[in-house]
């Protein structure tokens, strides 16, 4: 997708997100009144994250760094893709930098580009960094409420609600935990979540 497309598609993505958004704060302030938000969000929160630490710990170490290029699949073309690891440690640095984005907090100085801390190497310190951006998002979830929702914040040159950049952080994970589902069968490895649906 050339960078141009890209621009399209994420313009027209906020802008269905934004409206998403404000029926949903619509419905819930029309039922509950000027209430917290926080339990229909974290409701989904919840089942993204199990879903996601489960399956980064089904994957064994010595596949960590697996990447469907090293297949060569017949008229495929994974040149470049990332690793296992590559993917749970971009979904964990953009957990970090959208949530914390919601919270007004600073994020941790060797986070230098959207594929987090270069020096983060090991399954157990990868697992760590994603537990801890997980952390990060409860910690924002927890202080979203109908008066404060709508607040626009300064986001990758938008302005975005916070309401948006919680939709955008659960989307944005489950799109990649569908990529962690494909590597960990192509490693003949069945998800834990699909075990556990069965």
């Amino acid at each position: 997708m050339n960078r141009y497309k890209f621009l399209s598609f994420f313009g027209l993505s906020c802008i269905g997100t934004t409206l998403l958004s404000a029926c949903f704060l619509a419905l819930t302030t029309t039922c509950l009144g000027q209430q917290s938000i926080s339990p229909a969000i974290e409701r989904q929160f919840n089942k993204i994250e199990s879903d996601i630490l489960t399956s980064a710990e089904a994957m064994p170490e010595n596949k960590f760094n697996f990447t469907p290029e090293s297949l060569n699949i017949k008229n495929s073309d994974f040149k470049g893709v990332r690793t296992y690891a590559g993917q749970i440690m971009h979904l964990a640095t953009d957990n970090i930098l959208i949530w914390s984005a919601i919270n007004g907090d600073s994020v941790r100085a060797d986070i230098e580009d959207v594929n987090g801390p270069k020096n983060i190497k090991t399954k157990k310190a990868v697992i760590e960094y994603l537990k801890s951006s997980f952390a990060t998002g409860r910690k924002a979830i927890a202080t979203l409420s109908t008066q404060n929702a709508m607040d626009l914040l300064d986001f990758r040159g938008r302005k975005l609600s916070k309401l948006d950049l919680a939709f955008y952080a659960l989307t944005h994970a489950n799109e990649h935990y569908g990529q962690m589902v494909i590597y960990l069968r192509m490693c003949g490895i069945i998800p834990p979540p699909t075990i556990n649906e069965k």
